[in-house]
Protein backbone atom coordinates (compact mmCIF):
# COMPACT_ATOMS: atom_id res chain seq x y z
CA UNK A 1 0.00 0.00 0.00
CA UNK A 2 1.08 3.59 -0.57
CA UNK A 3 -0.29 4.91 2.74
CA UNK A 4 -0.45 2.89 5.95
CA UNK A 5 -3.99 1.94 6.98
CA UNK A 6 -3.32 3.46 10.41
CA UNK A 7 -3.81 6.90 8.82
CA UNK A 8 -7.47 6.00 8.20
CA UNK A 9 -9.40 5.51 11.47
CA UNK A 10 -12.11 3.30 9.97
CA UNK A 11 -9.58 0.96 8.39
CA UNK A 12 -7.40 0.96 11.49
CA UNK A 13 -10.41 -0.10 13.57
CA UNK A 14 -11.29 -2.91 11.13
CA UNK A 15 -7.93 -4.46 10.21
CA UNK A 16 -9.42 -7.39 8.26
CA UNK A 17 -11.67 -5.23 6.07
CA UNK A 18 -10.67 -5.00 2.41
CA UNK A 19 -12.23 -1.79 1.11
CA UNK A 20 -12.38 -1.93 -2.70
CA UNK A 21 -15.10 0.65 -3.34
CA UNK A 22 -13.07 3.86 -3.39
CA UNK A 23 -14.64 4.92 -6.70
CA UNK A 24 -17.92 5.27 -4.79
CA UNK A 25 -16.37 7.08 -1.84
CA UNK A 26 -12.96 7.07 -0.24
CA UNK A 27 -12.10 6.31 3.36
CA UNK A 28 -11.07 9.40 5.32
CA UNK A 29 -7.56 10.20 6.53
CA UNK A 30 -7.16 11.26 10.14
CA UNK A 31 -5.70 14.62 9.07
CA UNK A 32 -8.97 15.53 7.35
CA UNK A 33 -11.09 14.39 10.29
CA UNK A 34 -8.92 16.43 12.62
CA UNK A 35 -9.40 19.52 10.45
CA UNK A 36 -13.17 19.09 10.74
CA UNK A 37 -12.98 18.61 14.50
CA UNK A 38 -10.68 21.57 14.96
CA UNK A 39 -12.93 23.88 12.93
CA UNK A 40 -16.12 22.98 14.75
CA UNK A 41 -14.35 23.10 18.12
CA UNK A 42 -12.60 26.46 17.71
CA UNK A 43 -13.91 28.49 14.74
CA UNK A 44 -17.55 27.55 14.12
CA UNK A 45 -19.70 30.57 13.22
CA UNK A 46 -21.71 31.90 10.30
CA UNK A 47 -19.21 33.52 7.90
CA UNK A 48 -19.60 36.81 6.00
CA UNK A 49 -22.40 38.06 8.27
CA UNK A 50 -20.81 38.83 11.62
CA UNK A 51 -18.53 41.64 12.71
CA UNK A 52 -17.35 39.65 15.75
CA UNK A 53 -14.01 37.85 15.80
CA UNK A 54 -15.41 34.31 15.66
CA UNK A 55 -17.35 35.04 12.47
CA UNK A 56 -14.28 36.67 10.97
CA UNK A 57 -12.28 33.51 11.70
CA UNK A 58 -14.97 31.35 10.06
CA UNK A 59 -14.85 33.65 7.01
CA UNK A 60 -11.07 33.31 6.87
CA UNK A 61 -11.26 29.50 7.17
CA UNK A 62 -13.72 29.36 4.27
CA UNK A 63 -11.49 31.57 2.11
CA UNK A 64 -8.42 29.48 2.96
CA UNK A 65 -10.28 26.29 2.04
CA UNK A 66 -11.30 27.79 -1.30
CA UNK A 67 -7.68 28.70 -2.02
CA UNK A 68 -6.53 25.18 -1.14
CA UNK A 69 -9.08 23.46 -3.37
CA UNK A 70 -8.47 25.90 -6.24
CA UNK A 71 -4.70 25.39 -5.94
CA UNK A 72 -5.22 21.62 -6.04
CA UNK A 73 -6.57 21.88 -9.61
CA UNK A 74 -4.17 24.61 -10.78
CA UNK A 75 -6.60 27.49 -10.28
CA UNK A 76 -4.89 29.14 -7.33
CA UNK A 77 -4.37 32.28 -9.40
CA UNK A 78 -8.11 33.04 -9.15
CA UNK A 79 -9.80 31.19 -6.24
CA UNK A 80 -13.06 33.08 -6.80
CA UNK A 81 -13.51 31.10 -10.01
CA UNK A 82 -14.04 27.99 -7.87
CA UNK A 83 -17.58 27.59 -6.57
CA UNK A 84 -18.49 25.28 -3.71
CA UNK A 85 -21.42 22.99 -4.52
CA UNK A 86 -22.95 19.93 -2.87
CA UNK A 87 -20.95 17.76 -5.26
CA UNK A 88 -20.27 17.01 -8.91
CA UNK A 89 -23.94 16.35 -9.62
CA UNK A 90 -25.03 19.77 -8.42
CA UNK A 91 -22.16 21.37 -10.31
CA UNK A 92 -23.32 19.86 -13.60
CA UNK A 93 -26.90 20.90 -12.96
CA UNK A 94 -25.71 24.41 -12.13
CA UNK A 95 -24.05 24.77 -15.53
CA UNK A 96 -27.01 23.21 -17.35
CA UNK A 97 -29.53 25.48 -15.64
CA UNK A 98 -27.52 28.71 -15.92
CA UNK A 99 -25.22 28.79 -18.93
CA UNK A 100 -27.21 26.09 -20.72
CA UNK A 101 -30.61 27.70 -20.32
CA UNK A 102 -29.25 31.08 -21.38
CA UNK A 103 -27.26 29.85 -24.39
CA UNK A 104 -28.72 26.65 -25.83
CA UNK A 105 -31.63 26.80 -28.27
CA UNK A 106 -33.32 24.95 -31.12
CA UNK A 107 -30.87 23.66 -33.71
CA UNK A 108 -27.86 23.82 -31.37
CA UNK A 109 -25.94 20.63 -30.70
CA UNK A 110 -24.94 19.07 -27.37
CA UNK A 111 -22.37 16.26 -27.46
CA UNK A 112 -21.71 13.74 -24.66
CA UNK A 113 -19.89 10.41 -24.55
CA UNK A 114 -21.21 6.91 -24.02
CA UNK A 115 -19.10 6.47 -20.87
CA UNK A 116 -20.65 9.31 -18.85
CA UNK A 117 -22.02 8.97 -15.33
CA UNK A 118 -25.69 9.95 -15.27
CA UNK A 119 -24.70 13.23 -13.59
CA UNK A 120 -22.88 14.26 -16.78
CA UNK A 121 -25.43 12.76 -19.15
CA UNK A 122 -28.97 13.39 -17.92
CA UNK A 123 -28.63 17.18 -17.33
CA UNK A 124 -27.57 17.65 -20.97
CA UNK A 125 -30.14 15.16 -22.26
CA UNK A 126 -32.88 17.06 -20.44
CA UNK A 127 -31.49 20.44 -21.52
CA UNK A 128 -31.71 19.27 -25.14
CA UNK A 129 -35.30 18.13 -24.65
CA UNK A 130 -36.20 21.43 -22.99
CA UNK A 131 -34.66 23.65 -25.65
CA UNK A 132 -35.06 21.63 -28.84
CA UNK A 133 -31.30 21.15 -29.21
CA UNK A 134 -29.78 18.10 -30.91
CA UNK A 135 -28.30 15.53 -28.52
CA UNK A 136 -25.43 13.36 -29.79
CA UNK A 137 -23.63 10.49 -28.05
CA UNK A 138 -20.04 9.60 -28.97
CA UNK A 139 -19.46 5.85 -28.94
CA UNK A 140 -16.48 3.90 -27.62
CA UNK A 141 -13.93 1.54 -29.10
CA UNK A 142 -14.06 -2.17 -28.30
CA UNK A 143 -11.50 -1.74 -25.51
CA UNK A 144 -13.55 0.92 -23.73
CA UNK A 145 -11.84 4.08 -24.91
CA UNK A 146 -13.40 7.07 -26.64
CA UNK A 147 -13.64 6.70 -30.41
CA UNK A 148 -11.76 9.83 -31.50
CA UNK A 149 -13.00 9.53 -35.08
CA UNK A 150 -16.59 9.48 -33.85
CA UNK A 151 -15.83 12.43 -31.58
CA UNK A 152 -14.49 14.48 -34.49
CA UNK A 153 -17.55 13.59 -36.56
CA UNK A 154 -19.88 14.67 -33.75
CA UNK A 155 -18.26 18.11 -33.73
CA UNK A 156 -18.88 18.60 -37.45
CA UNK A 157 -21.73 21.09 -37.21
CA UNK A 158 -23.15 23.83 -34.99
CA UNK A 159 -21.98 22.34 -31.67
CA UNK A 160 -22.53 24.53 -28.63
CA UNK A 161 -21.54 22.29 -25.71
CA UNK A 162 -19.44 19.15 -25.24
CA UNK A 163 -19.49 17.20 -21.97
CA UNK A 164 -17.04 14.41 -21.19
CA UNK A 165 -15.56 12.68 -18.19
CA UNK A 166 -11.89 12.88 -17.33
CA UNK A 167 -11.95 9.31 -15.97
CA UNK A 168 -14.74 6.74 -16.39
CA UNK A 169 -16.26 5.56 -13.12
CA UNK A 170 -16.96 2.14 -14.67
CA UNK A 171 -14.03 1.40 -16.97
CA UNK A 172 -11.38 3.59 -15.36
CA UNK A 173 -10.57 4.93 -18.83
CA UNK A 174 -8.45 8.10 -18.69
CA UNK A 175 -9.58 10.40 -21.48
CA UNK A 176 -7.18 12.74 -23.36
CA UNK A 177 -8.94 15.81 -21.97
CA UNK A 178 -6.65 18.50 -23.35
CA UNK A 179 -6.97 16.99 -26.84
CA UNK A 180 -10.76 16.73 -26.56
CA UNK A 181 -11.03 20.29 -25.26
CA UNK A 182 -8.85 21.69 -28.04
CA UNK A 183 -10.94 20.02 -30.73
CA UNK A 184 -14.17 21.23 -29.14
CA UNK A 185 -12.82 24.76 -28.83
CA UNK A 186 -11.80 24.73 -32.50
CA UNK A 187 -15.39 23.89 -33.40
CA UNK A 188 -16.70 26.77 -31.26
CA UNK A 189 -18.09 24.59 -28.48
CA UNK A 190 -17.92 25.05 -24.72
CA UNK A 191 -16.51 22.12 -22.71
CA UNK A 192 -17.68 20.67 -19.38
CA UNK A 193 -15.47 18.04 -17.75
CA UNK A 194 -16.48 15.64 -14.98
CA UNK A 195 -13.38 15.30 -12.83
CA UNK A 196 -14.93 13.34 -9.95
CA UNK A 197 -13.08 10.09 -10.74
CA UNK A 198 -9.91 11.82 -11.89
CA UNK A 199 -8.74 14.09 -9.09
CA UNK A 200 -8.13 11.31 -6.51
CA UNK A 201 -5.88 9.50 -9.00
CA UNK A 202 -4.22 11.82 -11.53
CA UNK A 203 -2.97 15.39 -11.42
CA UNK A 204 -5.46 17.85 -12.92
CA UNK A 205 -4.57 21.40 -13.97
CA UNK A 206 -7.62 23.13 -15.41
CA UNK A 207 -5.55 25.64 -17.38
CA UNK A 208 -3.41 22.93 -18.97
CA UNK A 209 -6.50 20.83 -19.68
CA UNK A 210 -8.08 23.77 -21.49
CA UNK A 211 -11.67 23.06 -20.41
CA UNK A 212 -14.29 25.72 -19.66
CA UNK A 213 -15.85 24.02 -16.63
CA UNK A 214 -14.42 21.32 -14.35
CA UNK A 215 -16.39 19.65 -11.56
CA UNK A 216 -15.40 17.25 -8.78
CA UNK A 217 -16.38 16.05 -5.30
CA UNK A 218 -14.59 16.06 -1.96
CA UNK A 219 -15.59 12.61 -0.77
CA UNK A 220 -13.82 10.80 -3.60
CA UNK A 221 -10.40 12.18 -2.55
CA UNK A 222 -10.52 11.76 1.22
CA UNK A 223 -12.77 14.71 2.03
CA UNK A 224 -16.26 14.82 3.55
CA UNK A 225 -19.51 14.05 1.76
CA UNK A 226 -21.97 16.78 0.79
CA UNK A 227 -19.50 19.20 -0.77
CA UNK A 228 -17.84 19.54 -4.16
CA UNK A 229 -16.60 22.21 -6.50
CA UNK A 230 -17.20 23.70 -9.91
CA UNK A 231 -14.37 25.63 -11.52
CA UNK A 232 -15.29 27.84 -14.44
CA UNK A 233 -13.64 30.46 -16.57
CA UNK A 234 -14.21 33.79 -14.87
CA UNK A 235 -15.76 35.50 -17.89
CA UNK A 236 -18.30 32.69 -18.20
CA UNK A 237 -19.19 32.74 -14.50
CA UNK A 238 -19.59 36.49 -14.47
CA UNK A 239 -21.93 36.39 -17.48
CA UNK A 240 -24.06 33.52 -16.18
CA UNK A 241 -27.26 34.22 -14.25
CA UNK A 242 -27.63 32.78 -10.76
CA UNK A 243 -29.41 29.47 -10.33
CA UNK A 244 -30.68 29.64 -6.73
CA UNK A 245 -31.70 32.69 -4.78
CA UNK A 246 -31.44 33.74 -1.15
CA UNK A 247 -29.07 35.28 1.33
CA UNK A 248 -25.48 36.29 0.57
CA UNK A 249 -25.83 35.96 -3.23
CA UNK A 250 -27.46 39.38 -3.62
CA UNK A 251 -26.10 42.88 -3.98
CA UNK A 252 -29.36 44.84 -3.58
CA UNK A 253 -32.97 43.71 -3.16
CA UNK A 254 -35.55 46.27 -4.24
CA UNK A 255 -39.29 45.71 -4.04
CA UNK A 256 -39.59 44.45 -7.60
CA UNK A 257 -36.05 43.62 -8.68
CA UNK A 258 -32.69 42.46 -7.34
CA UNK A 259 -29.04 42.58 -8.35
CA UNK A 260 -26.42 39.94 -7.72
CA UNK A 261 -23.23 39.67 -5.70
CA UNK A 262 -19.84 39.01 -7.30
CA UNK A 263 -18.51 35.47 -7.87
CA UNK A 264 -18.26 33.11 -6.13
CA UNK A 265 -21.03 34.42 -3.86
CA UNK A 266 -23.52 34.80 -6.72
CA UNK A 267 -23.69 31.01 -6.95
CA UNK A 268 -23.49 30.17 -3.24
CA UNK A 269 -26.77 31.26 -1.61
CA UNK A 270 -27.44 30.70 2.07
CA UNK A 271 -25.12 29.63 4.85
CA UNK A 272 -22.14 27.83 3.30
CA UNK A 273 -20.88 24.42 4.36
CA UNK A 274 -17.81 25.85 6.04
CA UNK A 275 -16.88 22.67 7.86
CA UNK A 276 -17.15 20.69 4.65
CA UNK A 277 -15.01 23.23 2.84
CA UNK A 278 -12.36 23.06 5.56
CA UNK A 279 -12.28 19.26 5.30
CA UNK A 280 -12.20 19.51 1.50
CA UNK A 281 -9.20 21.81 1.61
CA UNK A 282 -7.40 19.62 4.14
CA UNK A 283 -7.93 16.54 1.96
CA UNK A 284 -6.60 18.34 -1.12
CA UNK A 285 -3.48 19.46 0.74
CA UNK A 286 -2.93 15.96 2.15
CA UNK A 287 -3.25 14.33 -1.27
CA UNK A 288 -1.00 16.94 -2.91
CA UNK A 289 1.67 16.29 -0.28
CA UNK A 290 1.40 12.56 -0.89
CA UNK A 291 2.02 13.15 -4.60
CA UNK A 292 -0.41 12.24 -7.35
CA UNK A 293 2.40 10.85 -9.47
CA UNK A 294 3.03 8.30 -6.72
CA UNK A 295 -0.68 7.56 -6.46
CA UNK A 296 -0.87 6.96 -10.20
CA UNK A 297 2.12 4.60 -10.21
CA UNK A 298 0.79 2.67 -7.21
CA UNK A 299 -2.65 2.20 -8.73
CA UNK A 300 -1.34 1.26 -12.15
CA UNK A 301 0.62 -1.65 -10.68
CA UNK A 302 -2.39 -2.86 -8.68
CA UNK A 303 -4.77 -2.57 -11.62
CA UNK A 304 -2.36 -4.41 -13.90
CA UNK A 305 -2.18 -7.22 -11.36
CA UNK A 306 -5.96 -7.30 -10.91
CA UNK A 307 -6.62 -7.44 -14.66
CA UNK A 308 -4.05 -10.20 -15.17
CA UNK A 309 -5.30 -12.32 -12.27
CA UNK A 310 -9.00 -11.89 -13.04
CA UNK A 311 -8.59 -12.64 -16.75
CA UNK A 312 -6.81 -15.85 -15.80
CA UNK A 313 -10.05 -17.10 -14.23
CA UNK A 314 -12.20 -18.94 -16.81
CA UNK A 315 -15.54 -17.25 -17.38
CA UNK A 316 -14.43 -13.81 -16.13
CA UNK A 317 -14.68 -10.81 -18.47
CA UNK A 318 -12.81 -7.63 -17.54
CA UNK A 319 -14.06 -4.45 -19.20
CA UNK A 320 -11.96 -1.47 -20.21
CA UNK A 321 -8.48 -0.56 -21.44
CA UNK A 322 -5.07 -1.72 -20.19
CA UNK A 323 -3.77 -0.54 -16.82
CA UNK A 324 -1.58 2.19 -18.30
CA UNK A 325 -4.66 3.89 -19.74
CA UNK A 326 -7.00 3.61 -16.79
CA UNK A 327 -7.24 4.65 -13.14
CA UNK A 328 -8.04 2.49 -10.13
CA UNK A 329 -11.37 0.98 -11.23
CA UNK A 330 -11.75 -2.56 -12.56
CA UNK A 331 -15.22 -3.68 -13.67
CA UNK A 332 -15.81 -7.34 -14.46
CA UNK A 333 -18.50 -9.95 -15.03
CA UNK A 334 -18.41 -13.60 -13.98
CA UNK A 335 -20.27 -16.13 -16.08
CA UNK A 336 -23.09 -17.70 -14.09
CA UNK A 337 -22.86 -15.28 -11.15
CA UNK A 338 -25.02 -12.16 -10.94
CA UNK A 339 -23.03 -9.06 -9.87
CA UNK A 340 -25.27 -8.57 -6.82
CA UNK A 341 -24.69 -12.15 -5.71
CA UNK A 342 -20.98 -11.64 -6.25
CA UNK A 343 -20.98 -8.47 -4.14
CA UNK A 344 -22.80 -10.21 -1.28
CA UNK A 345 -20.46 -13.17 -1.48
CA UNK A 346 -17.45 -10.86 -1.29
CA UNK A 347 -18.99 -8.84 1.54
CA UNK A 348 -19.36 -12.02 3.61
CA UNK A 349 -15.59 -12.40 3.23
CA UNK A 350 -14.83 -8.85 4.28
CA UNK A 351 -14.34 -7.47 0.77
CA UNK A 352 -16.27 -4.32 -0.19
CA UNK A 353 -17.02 -3.85 -3.90
CA UNK A 354 -19.79 -2.18 -5.90
CA UNK A 355 -22.32 -4.05 -8.07
CA UNK A 356 -24.90 -2.60 -10.44
CA UNK A 357 -25.03 -0.22 -13.37
CA UNK A 358 -22.91 2.38 -11.54
CA UNK A 359 -25.17 5.26 -12.66
CA UNK A 360 -24.05 4.57 -16.22
CA UNK A 361 -26.91 2.73 -17.91
CA UNK A 362 -26.09 3.99 -21.44
CA UNK A 363 -22.62 2.47 -21.02
CA UNK A 364 -24.02 -0.81 -19.70
CA UNK A 365 -26.12 -1.12 -22.85
CA UNK A 366 -23.03 -0.66 -25.00
CA UNK A 367 -21.19 -3.31 -22.98
CA UNK A 368 -24.10 -5.70 -23.45
CA UNK A 369 -24.67 -6.26 -19.74
CA UNK A 370 -27.20 -5.04 -17.17
CA UNK A 371 -24.60 -4.65 -14.45
CA UNK A 372 -20.99 -5.34 -13.50
CA UNK A 373 -19.00 -5.94 -10.35
CA UNK A 374 -16.52 -3.14 -9.75
CA UNK A 375 -13.43 -3.25 -7.57
CA UNK A 376 -11.73 0.10 -7.15
CA UNK A 377 -8.34 0.70 -5.56
CA UNK A 378 -6.74 3.68 -3.87
CA UNK A 379 -3.78 4.61 -1.70
CA UNK A 380 -4.58 2.13 1.11
CA UNK A 381 -4.98 -0.84 -1.27
CA UNK A 382 -2.25 -3.41 -1.84
CA UNK A 383 -1.52 -6.64 -3.70
CA UNK A 384 -3.02 -8.76 -0.91
CA UNK A 385 -6.38 -7.11 -1.65
CA UNK A 386 -6.11 -8.25 -5.25
CA UNK A 387 -5.25 -11.81 -4.26
CA UNK A 388 -8.11 -11.96 -1.75
CA UNK A 389 -10.52 -10.62 -4.39
CA UNK A 390 -9.47 -13.16 -7.03
CA UNK A 391 -9.61 -16.08 -4.59
CA UNK A 392 -13.12 -15.09 -3.49
CA UNK A 393 -14.24 -14.70 -7.13
CA UNK A 394 -13.03 -18.24 -7.85
CA UNK A 395 -14.91 -19.54 -4.81
CA UNK A 396 -18.08 -17.70 -5.84
CA UNK A 397 -17.84 -19.14 -9.33
CA UNK A 398 -17.65 -22.66 -7.86
CA UNK A 399 -20.59 -21.96 -5.55
CA UNK A 400 -22.95 -20.21 -7.99
CA UNK A 401 -21.72 -21.20 -11.41
CA UNK A 402 -21.10 -24.86 -10.85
Amino acid sequence: MLVDRSQFPLLAAQPTLRYLDSAATSQKPAVMLEALREYYTHDNANPHRGAYALSVRATERLAAARRAVATFIGAGDDPASLLFTRGTTEAMNLVANTWGTANIGPGDRIVVTRMEHHANFVPWQQLAKRTGAEFRIVELTTDGELDIGAYIAALDGPTKLVAFTHVSNVLGTINPVSELAAMARASGALTVCDGAQAVPHVAADVHALGVDFYAFSAHKLGGPTGIGALWGRRALLEAMPPWQFGGDMIEWVQDFDSTWNVIPHKFEPGTPNVGGAVGFGAACEWLSALGLDRVRAHEESLVALAIERLRAVPGVTVFGPPADRRSGAVSFAVEGVHPHDMAQWLDARGICVRAGHHCAQPLMRALGVAATTRASFWVYSDASDVEALVLAVREAQERFGG
